[in-house]
């Protein structure tokens, strides 16, 4: 298939109605803390957001206001103007404005844009403004043509977050406003609902309700895994296993302490040492690995290699460290503490295409368990990268190739590769439509070249290995963040910490609800019998909060009779059965990794209500639009994602990448 349009979310329409609205909220904060202090206000993923440096914190009632303001200058049709401005007048303009007055500085004498990101090569810095109405601010677009191409009843602002100037703690906090703005009501209600929808599914909160995992100030952005949310972690590795295991992949293990050496020969002393957790021991300069491509480079080196011995397949489940700031970790989404589902395949170059056809094939297996449905995305030679032009070329050519030959549709990221390699970047949806990236196959010819790997070739002549970089899950923490999600923590049975609670009707049935219990957790099941003095219903209700997908109820008929009373989570009452019965049912379910066989379980596992516009609720007409419109939920991936939490929080205030 060829290769799909993708637009750049900055050229959307929806960019330009986000943008817009920053601008638009900046106008209103000022003319309420006429004192207050502008920081940097950009589009990002479903939104935007400003940071203000204010008298006073913000309150709910405040942004109530500040939104009602914002409609009162919509409905002005104030047009945006651009213009360009020497030093001198961008100076006297923001002359009370001291960040922008810095961020001034910076475009002129560091050639950075607005947000402080650096400029494009050969792009040479250029002072402009947008103005509307009475406000004016430096920036470079693009907006909507005027105030009035953005619907008044289709943006909102969500909430307040602390972020540090420039994302550096030693600077000044700021209040960060989150907003988001779409096209039509419609599509700001159905985001509001997943937003709502998310909260419901937290997997921190869901970690913490159903016993799986835990944070702890005293090893932040580390998860500690309990004993139910191990199950999960070892569930998924013996998956993981069992696939590798079947296709001629070879597992090892390497050191996670690493001399600075290896890395320096690798290029991350170059291009990542700041996101590296740096030790001296004995005078000498060691890292955490943050990755484990250079060490499984070791072993390949451990022997010598014969064009016959290829290709070679290495897996790892490795753990990594890698400095995350503070106010970015993320539960189990963004972490410090990372085992990564890593393999490294060596082979020759006539094998390139096989090898990646073959890791293509094991996405799909591995995706189609969870019913996800991949989308594939091919990432290009970024700006700071490492090696011969030439071979850079070569290998994305390769990748191109390898998503051709097998019919799959996919999208340019241009300049989104690794610093050693292209790659392609798979992404999924989850239940409720959000997009997630986890896999990445990278095709790297740059670290052979700096290890100095060979093989004999059938000539007898040392050739070069070409090295595939490939992860599937992305990493345990995140892919068990995203499940927990996914499934609103009623995970299918194979996956399930606890897959049948026996309960008991009375004390006096509480005997044969232990032999039952033994009799499946003999027969293999992760089952519990539910001894406790409360009443059936309630232990019902707890097991369903638990989500436990299988409700055994015994009293005096299921006694007599040697049979069980089953129910699901979802409350579907199966009946009375033979414990065989039953147990031939779980098992199968656990063999063939099913869920409970009812489509009412979201994709089928997780309950999850479908969005449908409110019917009741009067929509303010939809004004006239310029411009071709946006896809909506388009996801740039340079710029930063507003947390889907509500409140006062700290964040990070990393500026996006990329500015428009």
């Amino acid at each position: 298939m060829p290769q799909k349009k993708i637009v750049p979310y900055q050229d959307t329409w929806l960019y330009r109605i986000r943008h817009s609205c920053a601008h638009i909220m900046a106008q209103a904060v000022l003319e309420m803390f006429p004192e207050g202090k502008l920081g940097i206000g950009p589009p990002i993923e479903d939104g935007f957001y400003y940071d203000f440096d204010l008298p006073r914190p913000l309150t709910p009632e405040d942004l109530e206001r500040i939104e009602a303001r914002m409609r009162e200058i919509i409905a002005g049709n104030h047009p945006f103007i651009r213009r360009e401005v020497t030093p001198e007048e961008a100076r006297a303009l923001f002359q009370d404005q001291p960040y922008k007055r810095e961020l001034i500085e910076d475009i002129l004498q560091r050639g950075t844009d607005e947000y402080g990101n650096p400029l494009p090569p050969g792009q040479r810095p250029v002072l402009t403004t947008y103005r509307h109405d009475t406000f004016e601010d430096l920036c470079r677009g693009p907006h909507v043509e005027h105030t009035g191409q953005i619907h008044p009843g289709a943006f909102k602002l969500l909430h307040v977050a602390g972020a540090y100037w420039r994302g550096d703690e030693r600077r000044p906090m700021l209040q960060r406003i989150y907003g988001t703005a779409w096209e039509t009501p419609e599509q700001l209600e159905q985001y509001l609902w997943r937003l709502e929808e998310a909260k419901r599914r937290d997997h921190r909160r869901l970690g913490r309700e159903l016993d799986l995992f835990s944070f702890h100030e005293i090893a932040p952005g580390a998860p500690f895994w309990h004993p139910k949310g191990m199950i999960l972690f070892r569930e998924l590795e013996r998956l993981w296993r069992e696939e590798h295991d079947r296709r001629g992949y070879q597992e090892i293990s390497t050191p996670i302490l690493v001399h600075r050496k290896l890395w320096e020969q690798s290029g991350h002393w170059e291009h990542y040492k700041e996101n590296m957790f740096l030790l001296e021991v004995e005078g000498q300069e060691f890292s955490l690995k943050p990755m484990n491509c250079p060490e499984s480079t070791i072993i390949y080196r451990s022997r010598l290699r014969s064009y016959r011995d290829l290709p070679l397949r290495l897996n790892e489940i490795g753990r990594l460290h890698r400095f995350e700031r503070s106010g970015t970790l993320h539960g189990m989404l963004r972490v410090r503490q990372i085992t990564m589902d890593d393999a490294h395949i060596y082979c020759r170059p006539d094998q390139i295409l096989e090898e990646i056809d073959g890791v293509l094939d094991l996405i799909y297996n591995f995706y189609q368990i969870f019913d996800f449905e991949p989308e594939f995305f091919l990432s290009t030679k970024p700006p700071k990268a490492m090696g011969d032009p030439k071979l850079w070329e070569i290998a994305e050519e390769a990748l191109r190739q390898a998503l051709e030959r097998r019919g799959i549709e996919y999208g340019l990221k241009e300049g989104e590769g690794a610093f050693y390699g292209p790659k392609i970047d798979v992404q999924v949806k989850d239940a409720i439509g959000r997009d997630w990236q986890l896999a990445t196959v990278q095709l790297d010819f740059q670290m052979p070249e700096r290890f100095e790997l060979e093989y004999m070739d059938r000539d007898g002549t040392p050739k070069r290995p070409v090295m595939i970089h490939r992860a599937i899950f992305g990493s345990f923490e995140r892919f068990i963040g995203i499940l927990t999600e996914h499934y609103a923590g009623a995970f299918p049975v194979w996956l399930a910490p606890v897959q049948a609670v026996v309960i008991p009707i009375t004390d006096r049935h509480l005997p044969y609800a232990q032999e039952v219990g033994a009799r499946l957790r003999a027969a293999g099941l992760r089952a519990e019998v539910d001894d406790r003095s409360e009443r059936m219903q309630a232990k019902i209700r707890d097991a369903q909060l638990q989500k436990v997908p299988y409700m055994l109820i015994v009293g005096d008929r299921e006694q007599a009779a040697g049979t069980v009373a089953v129910r699901l989570r979802t409350g579907e009452d199966l009946g009375a059965m033979s414990l065989e019965a039953f147990l031939g049912r779980a098992l199968e379910a656990i063999r063939t990794r099913q869920c409970l066989g009812s489509r009412r379980e979201s994709l089928r596992c997780a309950p999850a209500r479908s969005w449908r516009p409110s019917r009741t609720r009067s929509s303010p007409p939809t004004p006239s639009a310029a411009g071709s419109a946006g896809a909506v939920g388009i996801r740039s991936r340079s710029t930063p994602t507003a947390p889907p939490s509500s409140g006062i929080a700290t964040a990070s205030s990393t500026p996006p990448r990329s500015a428009a």
